[in-house]
């Protein structure tokens, strides 16, 4: 399988979610290849996590720097005991939770190469709940290094359509299944300290967590003192990340909207509004992107992506961005949107 990356000759493979795909995505993986797929959450880029050359050609279809980690996708428990040990508290977590969108870092075996972890001792492991996720792990046979399937520091891919914006002609395949469901990447616990460290805010909530395994804390980052950083500690807690092309500005109600479009001195043509259901803007030269109810956390999640990237495609310069309230899931989408407009 060729090194993954960008030729204009290279083609990339467009597959379905029929049985017959399914094999062919998972021969692909099988020989060292890269396979996009959907999950419930975002669409990843897909390799073979116990094969070193496998694991470079992720990085190098998304341009990805190696001191950020990646997330190792499984479809059953011995995959899972192959490459990770489980204490207690992940064993409830796991019953809890899997399959579905919670990473956790547990202490990995010696299968997993330094590349999939950035040399740290803990591995990022999930099991999706996607039935096109599972059915292409298992058919691999294999765990699957998958982080999302865009370009290092974009915005998250929610269809086919965005990854091979992001990726055509740089990686072997996709199987196209549709829109994602959740829209935001997966929550990522370290369930080892006391109290356990949330590093990405995600749909599995620490009001979710705490019941079930003790006590979190949002993970802060420590200030950046070198250009290069050093390896991260979990996937997901990269600066510049999930960032549109358009200049992303946020705001936190409908009149501190309006203030920003009255200060902006770019051509009218050129602003761009994630607007949310009720709201109204002062100009009418603006692109908007309905958004739906600023208190439905749940359809926000699930546009964000699609919003962000539509508005680019319409050539905007600027992008105006409502923050929901810091609860539940609002609070990964606040995540998200922070890192895209570089303020965490």
């Amino acid at each position: 399988m060729s090194q993954s990356t960008s030729h204009p000759d290279r083609t990339t493979q467009r597959l379905t979610a029929n049985p017959e795909d399914i094999a062919r995505a998972a021969k692909i993986l099988r020989n060292g290849g890269t396979v996009a797929f959907p999950t419930e959450t975002v669409y990843g880029l897909g390799a073979n996590a116990l094969d070193p050359s496998a694991v470079a050609s992720i990085f190098a279809a998304k341009d990805r720097p190696n001191w950020d980690p990646l997330i190792v996708h499984i479809s059953s428990r011995a995959m899972l005991d192959e490459i990770a040990t489980v204490p207690p508290q992940a064993e409830r977590l796991i019953e809890a939770f899997w399959p579905g969108p919670l990473t956790l870092l547990l202490p990995r075996t010696n299968k997993i190469p330094d590349a999939v972890t950035a040399g740290r001792p803990l591995v990022g492991v999930r099991m999706p709940t996607h039935p096109i996720a599972l059915a292409l792990i298992e058919a691999t046979g294999v765990p699957i290094a998958a982080p999302s399937a865009n370009r290092f520091g974009r915005t998250s891919p929610t269809t086919a359509a965005h990854v091979l914006e992001d990726l055509d002609h740089r990686i072997d395949a996709i199987v196209d299944g549709g829109p994602t469901t959740v829209g935001v990447e997966s929550t990522v616990l370290d369930p080892n300290p006391s109290p356990m460290i949330l590093y990405r805010p995600g749909a599995i909530t620490a009001a979710m967590l705490e019941p079930i395994a003790g006590a979190v804390t949002l993970y802060q980052p420590p200030q950046q003192t070198s250009a290069e950083p050093q390896s991260l500690p979990s996937p997901g807690v990269g600066i510049r990340h999930y960032a549109p092309r358009a200049h992303l500005i946020l705001v936190a109600n409908e009149s501190e909207l309006n203030a920003q479009l009255d200060q902006l001195t770019s051509s009218q043509n050129s602003i761009g509004i994630m607007l949310p259901q009720g709201w109204t803007v002062s100009k009418n030269h603006t692109e908007t992107y309905p958004w739906g109810s600023i208190d439905d956390p749940d359809y926000l999640a699930r546009s964000l992506f699609a919003g962000l990237r539509e508005l680019d495609r319409r050539g905007v310069a600027t992008i105006i961005c409502p923050l929901p309230n810091p609860e539940g899931l609002g609070l990964a989408i606040r995540d998200r949107l922070k890192k895209a407009a570089k303020l965490k």
